[in-house]
């Protein structure tokens, strides 16, 4: 759908600002609109890494809130898209409603352009196309809550938002923020939604508010991301680490250890006292006992992941998962003797043997809709229930999006 003109005035304009926005670090403005990121302009210039450039970008936790009695919602949105060359369009993003805390409806656009990937060159190629419009209609006619999460897996350039009644910006409501940071699996990857995701449906059970830096093939312990997560005002804490170390086959274990301990410092530089938690990586078969890297295979005209190492290359230092869940769980111990807000949670807690059995990762790498709700369960009732890292404290963070 294209964008409204305008003209119309039977609709508010309002300008899309930080203050509307929810689990962002920073807006760009752009000259289309404003683009949400996950990292701030100074983290971003400490990279060149495409991945990560793209998938900072990517809003996943990032929410518009506003405050209205409106009926109708228009969001006009630029989104860019990802696709693979010679391999079949990937679904269109999701747009999901909440009015009142509560699912309300999905939709998805049109137009936007698109980031084509050759997996077989390693080139990218960026189509251009036009803005398209989100709608949701048919809401109470009430003063409510009115919440878009936007799609998780498509950047986004926000360019107008039209309501038929005015909206304001959500005052806090003294609820903690949750400061995550993961890979692909906590970015959402094979997730049905953006408010669907492990994080989200987490956060949505311990009544929290997510800032998710899950960030797809990107969690690599990077100085940069600690430095951030210092910076980001936050009541509660969390680092999944390992897929990404190993099927990047990014260290050995002689630097990993050492940065596994300097990536924590940075954090505690600024959270000295905060609830932290450290969860390893969940049950992936193809990389238990094997390391890196990793291979993409698209053979069969889908996604799919393998291992490529040679497990004896363990004893040289490779890592594999099991090794990273055996040195995190004595890095925690170690810490935890004079830091008793440190926590460690075997990612195998949440998604394990019997699970992959029953809910295998479609790719071999990603869990499905159905496992992402199964972790987010998981997670929510060891983290947040009775006698969990997170079940304590009551303050809040003062938090806030540059602009």
């Amino acid at each position: 759908m294209s964008a409204r003109p305008e003209s119309d005035t039977r609709y508010h304009g309002t300008p899309v600002t930080a203050d509307l926005l929810r689990g962002a670090l920073e807006v760009e403005r752009t000259d289309h609109g404003v683009l949400p990121h996950r990292l701030p302009a100074w983290a971003r210039a400490q990279f060149s890494d495409g991945q990560l450039a793209m998938s900072e970008a990517q809003p996943s936790g990032v929410r518009l809130v506003v405050r209205t009695r409106a009926t109708v919602v228009e969001l006009d949105t630029l989104r860019t898209k990802v696709g693979y060359r010679d391999i079949p369009p990937r679904p269109d993003g999701v747009y999901d409603l909440l009015v009142d805390g509560r699912p309300a409806g999905q939709a998805s656009t049109t137009g936007g352009k698109v980031l084509l990937l050759d997996m077989a060159t390693g080139t990218a190629e960026t189509r251009p196309g036009p803005v398209g419009t989100v709608r949701f209609d048919g809401l109470p006619d009430r003063v409510k809550d009115v919440e878009i999460w936007l799609p998780h897996t498509e950047i986004t350039e926000l360019v107008a938002l039209r309501t038929d009644a005015p909206v304001a910006a959500v005052p806090p409501e003294g609820r903690r923020v949750w400061l995550h940071h993961g890979s692909s699996i906590s970015h959402g990857s094979n997730a049905a939604s953006p408010s669907t995701t492990w994080p989200a449906l987490a956060a949505s059970a311990g009544g929290v508010e997510l800032v998710n830096l899950g960030f797809g093939g990107s969690a690599l312990l990077d100085p940069f991301t600690a430095r951030t997560m210092r910076d980001t005002p936050a009541d509660l804490l969390s680092v999944k680490i390992g897929i990404n170390v190993v099927n990047a086959d990014l260290m050995r274990l002689r630097a990993f250890t050492p940065a596994v301990h300097g990536f924590l410092d940075t954090i505690r530089e600024g959270h000295p006292t905060t609830p932290l938690l450290v969860v390893s990586s969940i049950l992936c078969p193809i990389h238990e006992d094997t390391p890196g890297p990793g291979a993409v295979d698209f053979s069969t005209g889908t996604l799919r992941f393998s291992a490529t190492g040679d497990p004896a290359e363990r004893a040289a230092g490779k890592l594999t998962l099991n090794v990273i869940r055996d040195e995190l769980a004595g890095v925690v111990r170690q810490r935890a003797a004079d830091d008793p807000n440190l926590h460690y949670l075997d990612g195998r807690d949440l998604y394990g043997a019997a699970d992959f059995a029953e809910l295998p990762l479609p790719d071999q790498l990603h869990p499905d809709a159905a496992a992402h709700r199964r972790i987010g369960e998981r997670f929510a009732a060891v983290a947040f229930g009775a006698g969990g890292p997170f079940a304590t404290g009551r303050g809040s963070a003062r938090f806030a999006v540059r602009d």
